[in-house]
């Protein structure tokens, strides 16, 4: 087909195909990280994630989200059920992908991002309420905020926000919704008191490293072609992730006394989160900042976090929530215009951090607002949290009467 590049097709597609995998990797370091009564359900909650928002993405959410712009806020819902989503490509998002190619990889950000939130209210929350939680908040605030700062026409893209793959999009968003979530479910039942070790190592590490593996696609993925800035966008992947690692094993060596594997990981985490709305715009020199910077600001967030005795669960606030926003302000500082062609003020262009100090707090406002919203009003109309025995039983047995382990 005229206009369609082989090899980019064949990069995006391959990239979806590794954001895919990072919701089941995600699933992966959760589940290690809850106790083994929830195992369980912690993998299903996000293996049932990819299989509803695939659905509601391809029925609504794309149009919501990339459809024609309504007044910078939201898309229009011509593309309802992806009528007019076709083969060719479309000029206002890809010029050398198939329409359906662009779609399908933002479709796999648009998963990922409401898996996020569970780690926030694992070990607590009803099953379905938890899927109906999700369906709504992809649907009034992810959708929006993607409209936002990636769509044709979308507000914070025309005020010159950058996020080149999700700072704001997903993991600002996420890290700020998981906030409001675990607020409103309050702390698991003898949160301080009882013990709540890991209930897997092993899975842990394996699921950080199926996410880094993922996030080459992520990141590299949205330059939407097998070029130079994928490249870039690789490589400064790897480098804040491996910075940001060292950064949180060095902090907890000192802090505790040990160099911690479950921290180690996190530290990766971070650093990748952070490097997110920057990835395609900054040299390697930058990327090591930028992972330093997250490896020691995470872990001073979830510090913060334990001592405010704030049961987010598995800390979504402290390394999506704050690294995404330390990325995102990052972002406006080290741009560098040979590597994606925006400046940031270390380039002549200090005008750039205000534009991203808007992104970051308009992000954080309408996240948190509107799912506490979404949260009170499922909370009445079926309830949230499980009852204190079926929490004490644990989620496996109560929610799917299965077991993770015989």
């Amino acid at each position: 087909m005229a206009g369609v590049d082989a090899g980019n097709t064949a990069w995006v597609l391959l990239s979806a195909a590794l954001v895919l995998l990072m919701t089941p990797a995600l699933g992966f370091f959760y589940g290690g990280l809850v106790r083994r009564k929830n195992l369980a359900n912690t993998i299903m909650a996000c293996f049932a994630t990819v299989a509803l928002v695939s659905v509601q993405w391809v029925l609504w959410g794309y149009s919501l989200a990339f459809g024609p712009d309504r007044m910078g806020l939201i898309g229009g819902l011509e593309w309802l059920g992806l009528n007019g989503v076709g083969l060719e490509p479309n000029p206002d998002y890809a010029e050398t992908i198939p329409h359906q190619a662009f779609m399908i990889f933002q479709g796999m950000f648009a998963i990922i991002t409401p898996a996020l939130i569970i780690g926030a209210v694992v070990e607590r929350m009803r099953f379905g309420a938890l899927l109906l939680f999700i369906i709504l908040w992809t649907t009034l605030v992810y959708d929006p905020i993607a409209h936002w700062v990636w769509a044709s026409g979308g507000w914070l893209s025309d005020l010159g926000a950058l996020d080149f793959a999700g700072g704001t999009v997903v993991h600002i968003n996420s890290g700020v919704a998981a906030l409001a979530a675990a607020l409103v479910l309050g702390r698991r039942l003898g949160y301080g008191n009882t013990s709540m070790e890991p209930s897997n190592v092993t899975y842990v590490v394996l699921g950080a490293v199926l996410l880094w593996f993922g996030w080459f696609g992520f990141n590299a993925g949205s330059a939407l072609s097998a070029g130079m800035q994928a490249t870039a966008a690789f490589v400064t992947t790897n480098t804040a992730a491996s910075a940001a690692a060292l950064a949180w094993m060095v902090m907890s060596w000192l802090h505790r006394g040990r160099a911690s594997i479950i921290g180690t990981a996190s530290g990766a985490i971070a650093g990748l989160v952070a490097i997110t709305p920057a990835a395609g715009f900054v040299n390697v020199l930058g990327a090591l900042a930028i992972g330093l910077g997250a490896g020691v600001i995470c872990y001073l967030a979830v510090m913060l976090r334990s001592r405010l005795r704030i049961d987010d669960s598995l800390d979504v606030w402290g390394i999506h929530g704050i690294g995404g926003t330390w990325g995102a302000i990052a972002t406006g500082i080290f741009a560098d215009p040979a590597v994606g062609g925006a400046a940031g003020a270390l380039y002549g262009n200090a005008a750039q951090i205000p534009i991203q100090l808007v992104a970051v707090a308009v992000t954080w406002a309408y996240s948190f607002t509107a799912t506490l919203a979404i949260l009170k009003l499922l909370d009445k109309i079926v309830g949230l949290r499980v009852t204190p025995r079926e929490e004490m039983i644990g989620l496996d047995l109560t929610q799917h009467a299965e077991t993770a382990y015989s």
